[in-house]
């Protein structure tokens, strides 16, 4: 349930239904092959990342457009069933798709998610968000630089620094996340812990809506720490299969992460 008072995460960006087919492999060009599981699940980054930090207790509300169609449909009644406000979610005949970003509470902290990443992107991105945060492809796609280790990713951060960001986290999937700043320009490896992976979908999300999460409500907390929450919640994710199925309630989380 959403917690009471003014909305504190604010998401703008996609949301898409999954049609998620499972098979032993993937299909040749023009072949037609048997899956052994088929669903349909709500997905889109920008939904996904308000989905978890609602999960997890955040007052929030959405701001994208949806069809006039049973999906668009489904996906209002998703978000007032995980108590989010859709006052500004409008429904068209047109598809739209979009990157998505996250504004937290009244100390205008802007959380910016490059994904899709496009190597041209407006140089006003950098600039105008507090955290820039994306995973190793999004990182190689904007600066050249390929992404396999922690001084990979810091190597990344340098360069997003220089192009005026004030906060940098690049994601790199079991191996946790690396950290830059203006203030602290020298790389921080922050780890996650190992877990057995059922499904990776939609991790990167649970990670990025619990860092709006912490950083609304726990604005007293670290950087480092707050990574370090967001990793735990985005590898309780991994363990279950789907993409915003998997994402944990608080209730079901360690009392200690709030």
């Amino acid at each position: 349930m959403a917690a009471a008072g003014p909305t504190e995460v604010v998401v703008v960006g996609s949301c898409m239904t999954d049609l998620v087919s499972l098979t032993t492999r993937l299909p040749k060009a023009g072949e037609t092959i048997h899956g052994h599981k088929f669903f349909i699940g709500f997905g889109g980054k920008g939904a996904n990342q308000c989905i978890q930090a609602a999960r997890l207790g955040a007052k929030t509300l959405m701001i994208c457009k949806v069809g006039k169609d049973s999906f668009g449909n489904d996906y209002i009644e998703n978000f007032k069933r995980n108590g989010i406000s859709t006052e500004f979610v409008g429904q068209t005949e047109d598809a739209a798709t979009g990157t998505a970003s996250i504004i937290v509470n009244s100390e205008v902290k802007t959380l910016f998610n490059p994904a899709p990443a496009h190597a041209e992107l407006d140089p006003q991105f950098y600039t105008h968000a507090d955290i820039f945060c994306c995973n190793e492809s999004e990182a190689e796609i904007l600066t050249g630089i390929p992404v396999g280790s922690p001084e990979d990713a810091g190597k990344v951060g340098l360069v997003l620094l220089e192009r005026g960001c004030k906060r940098v986290i690049v994601t790199l999937g079991a191996e946790g996340c690396v950290m830059i700043s203006v203030d602290e320009p020298i790389p921080k490896h922050v780890p996650a812990g190992k877990v057995r992976a059922v499904d990776t979908t939609g991790a990167g999300d649970s990670f990025v809506g619990a860092l709006a999460f912490f950083m609304a409500y726990y604005p007293n907390l670290s950087m480092e720490e707050v990574i370090r929450r967001s990793n735990f919640i985005a590898s309780v994710s991994v363990q279950a299969s789907g993409t915003q199925s998997s994402y944990p309630f608080r209730k079901d989380l360690p009392q200690d992460l709030f």
